[in-house]
């Protein structure tokens, strides 16, 4: 049973790395680290069995290679390990038997890529190997993340799932990339930081240990050092009198897994073609008969080293299953449910029906969004219609009392305006005709903001519409008919806005052509001359009471009686009009010519003043009425002719030139991306009910 249950790990890994796509499912595995030439992959071959991983100086291992090893009983007669020969045979008679060896029917190599191909010779697949990653990563020392698959079947393995990492290095060698280091340590750290794996740091025991960076990045990702085992290698190359005691007891850097010490073979091992199976045997006898290791013989080597991973593995295994049935369940769902909006595994749909849907669907939301009644309410920001709104009640509100009638036109203006609309007889009293001239010009100020409130409205439509379109899952698998919609409905709230901003106009106009002075909440002239006097009245000192009895007669007519003396100055009616420079100094008979152009000057007379003051109360009051009714009427103009014309008639819009015969193949042309989205989510549904199969047969 336990041995089930890492075949379907490897059952697992072959599916998800058969459909070339990423998954979510964290399965767990042995994955090896540790710097380079630290003795990783003679670890590995150790535990094979066999010569087959790429060696050489600098880099070797550039890219991950999955390697399952799965025990598989003996058919034939039974064979002798790789290269198993007596100490007194010569090498050549050893080579030969390795070579016979390697034809064993028993044992052989299958790649992932290359299905149904068994290599015998693991010369071969260490051949492949190379010729795989050159093919990925080139021939310039480069890295890549993507993973080699091997398989190794043989009755002399204990079944294992073993992730063999590039080695860390710190210097570009060669023609290395400069950040090779970074790239390594990115890619194992993507191996190692996953919660299922198990990490067997390697590194030489000649060294200090505390300078391990195989440990190092283990205890990054597992502080703890729950699921790190330390592999020490060149454990017979330590220095005389040394040893790895007080590592192996925890005393150094502690591990929950442990360290396993083993005696890998040396370079001239290697070239010597010094086989495996005579290495696991010095290995064994350099454990029994040394002094510190003696006792412990049986928990040394690498024998006992596969034996502790393909325990560890099986119970992590077992501890993570019903995690992995959950996360497969979960990621199922999730691609169905994608693989369903983006219309199927075969991508089929009635051209018609989907776009009348698209159409219905979409004006739905888009009253919805108009109305509130969505239920994707936003908690941080204004949205739909309450942006509508906040245009409405918040900035044209705002912009239109922001506007001073009396920013523009002055006290001198206005005298100016009541002498002209005065003709060539001055005014008795306060010229009515200085009031409407100045009230119309202010009027038409209120025209700008009006259409400006227009314009925003406008711009939160196509706000809606941006968001709808980006909304709605069927716009993003057809791109052509997102653009369509988007031209359609731009289009149609570019023709709204003709009618709606030349209502807004004639308000305006309508305000600027009749002034309304009986309006009830309009002062009036009288009550305007009142306050003027009052306030006047209120600034003068004041004055002595006098009995009419005692007035002398020639105090009538200002002291000016029919007989009154013409020499003395007394002040014309335009006299405030004109600076004194101006004035002659003495009254002649002779004339002369009035000059070419005629300006007052700042100071106004009483008169002036008071005349001014009651056009200003008139203009202010009349004013603040028609921004009342503009506040009020334009927003309610915008509704009508924009807004509320848009969500009653957008669906016979987009009906008239969406839903025809002729377009319909057209615009449901599918986008690249979605067509290969849909690809990758046919594989990955394919790839977890196979995996949901697997697992459930546990």
């Amino acid at each position: 049973m336990d041995q089930q249950l890492i075949s379907l790990v490897n059952k697992l890994q072959d599916v998800f790395a058969s459909i070339g796509v990423s998954n979510n499912i964290d399965l767990p595995q042995i994955t090896v680290i540790g710097s380079q030439s630290s003795g990783k992959s003679s670890v590995l071959e150790n535990i094979v069995g066999r010569d087959f991983l790429p060696r050489g100086t600098g880099i070797v291992t550039r890219r991950p290679l999955v390697l399952q090893l799965i025990n598989r009983p003996a058919t034939s007669k039974p064979a002798q390990p790789n290269g198993d020969k007596s100490d007194g045979e010569k090498a050549e008679d050893a080579m030969a038997k390795v070579q016979l060896n390697e034809n064993n029917p028993d044992e052989w190599g299958e790649f992932l890529h290359l299905p149904g191909q068994k290599f015998h010779d693991f010369h071969k697949i260490r051949d492949e190997i190379v010729r795989d990653t050159e093919k990925m990563t080139g021939k310039n020392a480069g890295i890549s993340p993507n993973p080699i698959n091997l398989r190794i079947f043989s009755p002399n393995v204990l079944t294992l799932t073993l992730v063999d990492l590039p080695g860390l290095t710190k210097v570009p060698v060669g023609d290395q990339p400069r950040d090779i280091e970074k790239q390594i340590r990115d890619m194992l750290m993507r191996f190692i930081s996953k919660p299922n794996a198990i990490i067997l740091a390697v590194t030489a025991a000649n060294t200090d240990l505390a300078n391990s960076d195989g440990l190092k990045m283990a205890r990054e990702v597992d502080p703890e050092g729950t699921r790190t085992i330390g592999v020490l290698t060149k454990v017979d190359l330590m220095d005389q009198g040394t040893d790895v005691v007080d590592i192996l007891a925890g005393r150094v850097i502690p591990l929950r897994l442990g360290y396993v010490p083993v005696v890998n073979r040396g370079q001239r091992d290697i070239d010597q073609s010094k086989t495996i199976s005579s290495a696991l045997d010095n290995e064994r006898k350099f454990f029994e008969n040394h002094p510190s290791y003696a006792g412990k013989a049986q928990y040394c080597g690498t024998p006992w080293l596969a034996r502790k991973l393909n325990i560890i593995l099986m119970h992590h295994i077992r501890n993570t299953l019903p995690d992995i049935k959950a996360r497969i369940s979960q990621q199922l769902a999730k691609y169905q449910a994608e693989l369903t909006s983006l219309g199927g595994p075969m991508g089929e749909t009635n051209p018609g029906s989907l776009v009348l849907s698209t159409i219905t669907e979409f004006c739905s939301e888009f009253r919805s969004a108009i109305d509130g009644n969505t239920n994707d309410l936003s908690l941080n920001e204004l949205s739909g219609g309450a942006r509508i709104s906040f245009v409405f009640h918040e900035l044209y509100n705002n912009g239109v009392k922001s506007i001073d009638p009396f920013d523009q036109v002055k006290d001198g203006d206005i005298r100016t305006i009541l002498y002209n609309s005065s003709g060539s007889t001055p005014s008795l009293f306060v010229g009515t005709t200085a009031f409407e001239v100045i009230v119309k010009q202010q009027i038409r100020r209120l025209e700008e903001p009006s259409l400006r409130c227009c314009a925003l409205v406008y711009d939160e439509l196509i706000r809606i519409l941006g968001h709808l379109l980006s909304k709605t899952q069927t716009f993003k698998r057809y791109p052509e008919l997102k653009d369509r919609f988007n031209l359609v409905v731009i289009n149609f709230f570019k023709s709204c806005m003709q009618p709606t901003n030349k209502l807004v106009t004639d308000m305006v106009s309508m305000q600027a052509c009749y002034v309304n002075t009986t309006h009830p909440d309009f002062i009036g002239g009288h009550k305007a001359m009142a306050l003027v006097n009052d306030r006047m009245n209120a600034n003068k000192p004041p004055e002595k009471p006098v009995d009419p009895k005692k007035i002398p007669v020639n105090a009538l007519n200002n002291g000016k009686d029919l007989d009154a003396d013409f020499r003395k100055d007394e002040p014309s009616f335009f006299n405030s009009f004109f600076s004194k420079d101006k004035q002659p100094k003495k009254r002649t008979a002779a004339m002369e010519a009035p000059p070419s152009v005629i300006k007052p000057v700042a100071s106004l007379s009483e008169r002036e003043a008071m005349e001014t003051d009651v056009i200003k109360l008139l203009i202010q009051s009349y004013y603040s009425v028609v921004k009342r009714e503009m506040i009020d009427m334009v927003p309610k103009a915008i509704t009508y002719n924009l807004v509320n014309f848009a969500k009653e008639n957008l669906q016979r819009e987009l009906l008239e030139h969406l839903y025809k015969p002729e377009v319909l193949e057209e615009l449901l042309k599918e986008s690249p991306d979605i067509v290969a989205r849909r690809r990758e989510c046919v594989k990955m549904v394919g790839a977890l009910n196979s995996a949901e199969a697997i697992v459930a047969a546990v």
